[in-house]
């Protein structure tokens, strides 16, 4: 790539670069990756289309469309990712959190319409800290904490509830799912692994080669930390409390039998994401 190229003649050797190392969205991946290179918004490029680009950042965008060219993921390349329109930073111990999982934060809300109510929310597993930070910025009064076996993961879910004004509402902890914690939560959620042994050598290599394996493997039949955390949430919640799972693709009957058999109610069929596949499994302490 030329030193002298504007922004705009080198976003689209970029998306040409892209395009022909296969990337589904070259023009979108582009976009963002020569705006992370000139440090400023993807949306900015347009105004500074006929700018020179800065032999340091032309140098900067090949080294970054090199890495989305041999797989890597871009919110991997950027080091984070927006959910819920909250910025969240990625770390290697961190799943990037998806679209498919905010189904999850608004079953939960749709369970809790009093948005003023003083809830204590636990997350399992929580990764980025992405689901509970969703919430405890809907629930204004809500306090939540956060358990993750990985304590490179609580580190990460832990500064990005601080870069959000959430560390004075949200704990964070390194655990094994709910069971060094007594109980008397309002609202459990999880994103638990749920991919089987076998179905990972088919996951795609943005996934498999850079999403931690402990956050997205969950034994021979995927069920191993639902059954884990189903054994636990009638100690977790109050009466009445709520529990909110998300689930693999054709895991929501096998799901629904575990916490039934745990003695809880299921509030009604699964949430279904974008693509309508059933996501987010309801279910509440009698």
């Amino acid at each position: 790539m030329a030193e002298t190229l504007t922004i705009g003649a080198l976003r689209r050797q970029m998306a040409v670069a892209l395009a022909a190392a296969g990337v589904e969205t070259p023009d979108l991946d582009a976009r963002v990756l020569l705006a992370q290179a000139l440090g400023c918004a993807p949306g900015d490029l347009l105004l500074r289309a006929d700018a020179l680009v800065p032999p340091e950042a032309a140098e900067a965008a090949r080294m970054l469309v090199d890495r989305r060219a041999a797989g890597e993921p871009v919110a991997r390349i950027r080091g984070r990712r927006e959910f819920w329109s909250l910025d969240l930073h990625l770390s290697p111990d961190t799943l990037v959190p998806r679209p498919d999982t905010e189904t999850l934060v608004e079953a939960a809300l749709a369970e809790r319409p009093d948005r003023t109510a003083p809830l204590l929310i636990l997350d399992l597993g929580t990764g980025t800290g992405a689901i509970l930070a969703a919430l405890l910025v809907e629930l204004a009064n809500a306090t939540g904490i956060a358990v993750d076996r990985s304590e490179g993961a609580a580190l990460t879910a832990r500064d990005n509830f601080a870069r959000n004004g959430l560390a004075g509402r949200a704990h964070v902890m390194v655990g094994d799912w709910g069971s060094a914690l007594a109980g008397g939560f309002d609202l459990v959620v999880s994103n638990p692994p749920y991919i089987t042994a076998s179905a990972m050598l088919d996951l795609p290599a943005e996934v498999r080669l850079h999403d931690p394996h402990l956050a997205l493997e969950a034994g021979a039949d995927g069920l191993v930390a639902y059954r884990a955390i189903a054994t636990d949430l009638p100690r977790l919640l109050r009466p009445g409390g709520v529990a909110v799972l998300e689930l693999g693709a054709r895991q929501e009957p096998a799901v629904a039998e575990l916490v039934a058999a745990a003695g809880l109610e299921m509030a009604g069929p699964a949430r279904r994401d974008l693509s309508g596949i059933p996501r987010a499994l309801v279910a509440r302490r009698r």
